[in-house]
Order: structure tokens, then C-alpha cells, then sequence
């Protein structure tokens, strides 16, 4: 017998995820150390490098409205929407509260992790040590609209969290495929 909704919901890991493991292990193995979960002026990161001021976000896709791989709930979308509205809008806040207090903030998506972890990797390295240093951009689906014609053709609003372009939209046709975990 399947799992109810509600029991399917309650089996999401908050924390100690697969995408955090596999990045601390790896930050681990360039003998980069940090804290898990460690309090900072607004909130806790899932990698936080307290000397350096670092903190590292791992965003999974669904809840925090990944571009490429959101994916609109087709029921209780009066729920779903401001459930996404609320993430996006806790991660700007969070974002630009630990910059304005001289934080370097690294922010990826769980695909990242899975299909470039160099790059993560480096990022993070560079965060830690290079004076330059910027983070990239970090758009996030806020809200996204079916369009008539069909549910398959929705419209998808993204903003960026640290608000540097103006909010933008795409139309795309709604997809479920989910990425794909590759293990090396």
C-alpha cells in the first residue's frame, strides 16, 4: 500500500541530505573545515566557515524554485504558491541580511552539487580565500502561471535574490523530468 501524501512529505530531510554529504565530504578532503548548521546573524546555513564568514546554502529544487527544474504542483495551488513565494522570499532575506554584515554567501542548487562539484568546490575555495571574489547571480521561480491553451504551456516569473535585474519571465512547456544524478 502506498504512502499517503502527508507520509511521503514528512520522509524530506531537512538536513544531512545527500547533496550536503557529498559536498562536505569533499570540502573535507581539501582540508577545508567548517561547522554544520552553525547559528550565524540569520540562520543556518548547511556549511558555515565562521572565521572566514562563509556561509553555504544548498537549496533543493523544488522548494526553492530552481529555473531548470521546478516543477508547478498541478493540485493545491493556493497552498503551493505562496509555500514558494515564502522560500524564495526567506532566502533573499537571509541573503542580503549575512552580506550586509560582511558574509560571503554561496547559494547552489542540489543538481549542482550531483553534476558539477568541481565547480561547486571552487567556488567555495574562492569564497574563502580570493579578496575579488562575487557570487553569480541566484534567480529563483517565484510564481509560475498555466497559460490557456493547455496545461502543458506555463509561464514562469524568476527574480533575482540580490534584486542586481529586473524580475523576468519565461514561457516554457511544463515538464516533470527531473534531472538526473550522476555519480563519479
Amino acid at each position: 500500500m502506498g504512502r499517503t501524501r502527508s507520509e511521503q512529505m514528512s520522509r524530506i530531510r531537512a538536513k544531512d541530505t545527500v547533496p550536503e554529504r557529498l559536498l562536505r565530504s569533499a570540502l573535507w578532503r581539501t582540508g577545508a573545515r567548517y561547522r554544520l548548521q552553525s547559528r550565524t546573524p540569520y540562520g543556518r546555513p548547511d556549511v558555515v566557515f565562521v572565521r572566514a564568514k562563509v556561509a553555504v546554502f544548498i537549496d533543493g529544487c523544488f522548494w526553492h524554485g530552481c529555473p531548470e527544474h521546478y516543477v508547478r504542483p498541478r493540485t493545491r495551488q493556493e497552498f503551493w504558491g505562496p509555500k514558494l513565494r515564502t522560500n524564495v522570499e526567506r532566502d533573499r532575506r537571509q541573503t542580503l541580511q549575512l552580506e550586509a554584515e560582511g558574509w560571503r554567501v554561496c547559494r547552489f542548487w542540489e543538481h549542482e552539487i550531483f553534476e558539477s562539484l568541481p565547480q561547486v568546490l571552487f567556488t567555495v575555495q574562492s569564497a574563502l580565500r580570493d579578496d575579488a571574489w562575487s557570487p553569480a547571480g541566484s534567480w529563483r521561480v517565484v510564481q509560475v502561471d498555466a497559460l490557456p491553451g493547455g496545461e502543458d504551456l506555463e509561464e514562469r516569473w524568476l527574480e533575482d535574490l540580490r534584486g542586481r535585474e529586473p524580475r523576468r519571465s519565461k514561457q516554457v512547456r511544463r515538464s516533470t523530468k527531473k534531472w538526473k544524478r550522476v555519480h563519479g
